[in-house]
């Protein structure tokens, strides 16, 4: 699976960004995420949604984000989405997307949510988000 990460620009402190990603070669697998990295830091997770042997799915955030970020995919689970408002200066870094093929496994082995870079097998290369004050 190869992602194609897009959408990231420069934009004010309370504006809006709405990155995509696109995966070609196959389709999405158990948990898709978004994550990022600001220069200095480690990788975090912001949002993900695993999928429950397709009897239903789970959306985690991360406090930083709730409320303001949104996670989505289409139902061709091709193209991914991060939708973000109300942007603040410490949400710009470089923004990833993830597919993962290793949720059940690790749903069995009481890992509580989607959030862990070990449970992705694809990434994309990354799209730059910038914040003005």
């Amino acid at each position: 699976v190869q992602l194609q990460a897009s959408g990231g620009g420069l934009v004010q402190a309370g504006g809006s960004l709405r990155l995509s990603c696109v995966a070609s070669g196959s389709t999405f697998d158990e948990v898709i995420g978004w994550f990022r990295q600001a220069p200095g830091k480690e990788r975090e997770g912001i949002s993900c949604i695993a999928d429950n042997d397709g009897s239903d799915s789970e959306t985690w955030y991360a406090d930083s984000v709730k409320g303001r970020f949104t996670i989505s995919a289409d139902n061709a689970k091709t193209t991914m989405y991060l939708e973000m408002n109300n942007l603040r200066p410490e949400d710009a870094a470089v923004y990833y997307c993830a597919v993962g093929s290793l949720w059940a496994t690790a749903k069995a082995m009481g890992v509580p949510t989607c959030n862990y870079t070990s449970l992705y097998d694809y990434w994309g290369q990354g799209t730059q988000v910038t914040v003005s004050s």
